[in-house]
């Protein structure tokens, strides 16, 4: 009994992936900018990274990785490998895995942040993304609690997910840390 569950939780998280892998893998043509002082009304990302008619708090917080970019709710931020502008590239399924930072205004620094690196980029469906550095951020739906970074260095949806340090620099180091326990998929 056990086997069989054990192998149906494996099946299901390899099918996860390469569902999510091959719907995202797809490059954007769309152009933005990195305008910090962007504002206008967005929707908010299915798991609450975004703020619909306020502005998305940046933060920081260190960890075995070093001093992390955080959201308002000490969530890990990650940028995409594959996004070499301000312009997201992840979307659909992409987006529903690593939910894109939203701001209704320009983003806010918190202590530790560079505000000057801070900014917004437009996505498909005209809400505003949240730039550090020129990277679009996002968050990574499997990080269940403040400080887990169970995203870093997957290798999904076309290219590789790392956390982004305070100086706007993806951190290559090794990854997977949580605070709770439990196993990634």
């Amino acid at each position: 009994m056990k086997k069989r569950i054990h192998l149906a939780q494996v099946l299901a998280a390899t099918a996860t992936i390469l569902l999510v892998t091959a719907a995202c893998s797809s490059k954007s043509n769309s152009t933005g900018s990195n305008a910090g002082t962007s504002a206008g009304s967005t929707s908010a990302a299915a798991n609450g990274s975004g703020a619909a008619s306020g502005a998305a708090m940046i933060q920081t917080a260190k960890n075995s990785l070093g001093t992390i970019l955080t959201d308002s709710k000490g969530r890990t931020l990650y940028v995409f490998a594959p996004d070499t502008s301000s312009s997201s590239t992840c979307y659909g399924i992409c987006a529903k895995y690593w939910p894109p930072v939203l701001s209704g205004s320009a983003p806010a620094a918190g202590s530790g942040v560079d505000a000057s690196k801070l900014g917004t980029s437009p996505r498909k469906d005209g809400s505003k993304q949240v730039t550090y550095n020129g990277h679009p951020l996002y968050t990574f739906a499997l990080d269940k609690a403040a400080g887990d970074t169970k995203g870093q260095g997957l290798n999904q949806d076309g290219g590789l997910w790392y956390v982004l340090g305070t100086d706007g620099n993806a951190i290559m180091g090794k990854g997977g840390a949580s605070s709770s326990s439990g196993s990634t998929y």
